[in-house]
């Protein structure tokens, strides 16, 4: 996108007389104040703009532990089902021992997903009105209430266990929310999708973790084997909750709330350059354009209504369903029960193989989401998947013998081969690249309410997936793995027909992209036109602020 010239809202006005120069001064400085007009600028730089900064990568780095928290909880669960102190507590005595019924493990491991998903969707208001920072605080002291619950949790009483993990959840669900929108409200376009990426990162982290503590404590005496592993939580909720007071509000958010010189030197620090650098002063007047072509009164039905928000919204939704539909779950939720019916020994020491190559590959997703952009690494990974998925469910449901699996070993074996190719693709493109997308989708005044939505469509399928898959496994076995082939099939064709490409481009140029309904499959290649070309393609509600914006400028 060119950079716009200083005469572009004057050019074929004459110059003011001199004599006019004085009254119109007084008329110029009471415009500075208000977060809409363009205010005079000194003159700018255009000096090269570092790849990554300090800043970018602490900001980064520490907010990410949003998904530590997500990602840790998810792994320990599945090792907690195996322990047998666990077990005794809060399963039943069958013939084989102590067992967790298919509704108690459900419950156990799917509340958590209900109470994310109420959390997702409490997450917006609650965002908006408290801002971005502050909010993730708040979801990770309620955290911290969940944990106390279930760490507290006396023998027996499963359904104690069951309320912490839903309050945990409601912690957990906040957070994801929060973490990604306020990434992609702050981080620089060019690495934008790398930074939201991290996210997804430490997910991966935290669920190896868990594996490894999983690993260590199974083998102690009493509740030890899995209060330690849940104790530890309480160290990253504290530092995520208490160290968000040291970041910044988000800049699109400060803009909002009228606070235009905070949210520049924001983004300058962000990006590593002066607060005059041409990319600054660019960004920050699409951001003020884009306020002021939006309308300042909002209806409840506005963010469904407004141009293509309902095309968002269910694009948003549908990628949020189809990532957890792609089956990864299915193999860190139950993964420690899965490979023991695969009939290995030791399932434990099976779950850190997949979680290290979990956390090692998603370093490759945060390469690939800039360097091939989104778009072309979800479809190639989808088919990857798809066909993994295809070999896992035929080698379990034709080769292995399920009632005694130590009988086909080598069948065994090559399904943990083929499961770590499957994560290995899942954690370098739908992993990480569906945050990014769901937190490039939506204009900033609808932003909160959009990945709300999105999110908790994540959380439902989660939940759903979570709750049935022990039901679905003990009447169809590996088979179940074809159902998630079919949804990694229909999630490719979704992302080519319609999501558009976000590598290197603004929020608001995706804004802009959407609102004018360029053509996904072309849009990598898309020329977006000078900003003040925008006006005439937009719809009459956004034109006509615009006009009365760009009207204030030249009078």
């Amino acid at each position: 996108m060119g950079i716009e010239s200083s005469a572009h809202h004057g050019e074929s006005v004459a110059p003011v007389p001199q004599a006019q120069q004085a009254q119109q001064s007084s008329a110029e400085t009471s415009f500075q104040n208000s977060p809409i007009q363009k205010p005079m600028q000194p003159a700018s730089v255009d000096t090269p703009v570092p790849r990554l900064t300090m800043r970018s990568l602490v900001m980064a780095l520490f907010v990410s532990m949003g998904g530590l928290l997500f990602g840790y909880d998810t792994g320990q669960i599945s090792g907690f089902q195996e322990m047998h102190d666990y077990l005794r507590r809060y399963g039943q005595l069958g013939k084989d021992g102590w067992m967790l019924t298919d509704v108690r493990a459900g419950l156990i491991v799917g509340l958590l997903s209900i109470g994310t998903l109420i959390g997702a969707l409490v997450g917006a208001p609650v965002a908006d009105f408290l801002g971005r920072k502050w909010s993730i605080s708040v979801w990770c002291a309620i955290l911290i209430v969940g944990l106390i619950v279930q760490i507290s949790s006396p023998s027996g009483h499963w359904w104690q266990m069951v309320v912490g993990r839903w309050v945990t959840g409601l912690g957990v669900g906040g957070c994801s929310l929060l973490v990604p929108m306020y990434q992609g409200e702050s981080a620089p376009r060019h690495i934008r999708g790398a930074m939201i990426s991290c996210y997804q990162l430490f997910v991966t982290l935290g669920i190896f973790l868990a594996y490894c503590i999983n690993l260590g404590t199974n083998t102690l005496e009493g509740s030890a084997q899995w209060r330690i592993t849940l104790g530890i939580t309480f160290l990253f909720a504290i530092v995520l909750g208490g160290g968000m007071v040291f970041f910044p509000e988000s800049p699109r958010f400060e803009f909002r709330h009228g606070k235009a010189e905070s949210a520049q030197r924001t983004l300058a620090r962000l990006y590593g350059v002066p607060e005059n650098h041409v990319q600054i002063l660019q960004e920050m007047d699409e951001i003020r354009e884009q306020l002021a072509a939006e309308s300042q009164e909002q209806k409840w039905h506005e963010f469904i209504t407004a141009p293509r928000m309902f095309y968002r919204i269910m694009l948003g939704m549908a990628l949020q369903s189809l990532q957890q539909l792609t089956g990864a779950n299915y193999f860190f939720y139950y993964g420690t029960t899965i490979f023991q019916g695969a009939g290995l020994s030791n399932s434990f020491v099976t779950q850190v193989i997949l979680g290290a190559v979990n956390f090692a590959t998603t370093f490759g997703g945060l390469y690939v989401v800039e360097n091939f952009g989104r778009r072309k690494s979800l479809i190639f990974g989808g088919i990857w998947m798809f066909v993994c998925f295809m070999i896992f469910s035929s080698l379990g449901h034709f080769m292995l013998d399920l009632k005694h699996p130590e009988n086909t070993p080598g069948v065994g074996k090559g399904m943990i081969v083929v499961a770590c190719f499957f994560i290995a693709a899942y954690a370098m493109t739908w992993g990480p690249m569906i945050w990014a997308i769901a937190a490039e989708l939506f204009p900033s005044k609808y932003r909160a309410k959009g990945m709300a939505l999105a999110t908790a469509s994540n959380w439902l399928w989660n939940f759903l997936i979570s709750f049935f898959t022990t039901f679905i496994t003990s009447s169809i076995d590996f088979a179940y793995g074809y159902v998630f082939a079919g949804c990694l099939f229909v999630a490719t064709l979704v992302v080519y027909f319609f999501v558009i490409e976000g590598k290197g481009r603004t929020l608001e140029e995706l804004d802009w992209m959407y609102v004018n309904k360029v053509a996904p499959w072309k849009s990598s290649k898309f020329e977006i036109p000078r900003r003040h070309e925008w006006i005439a393609e937009e719809s009459a509600p956004y034109a006509r602020k615009e006009q009365e914006m760009f009207h204030a400028e030249n009078a």
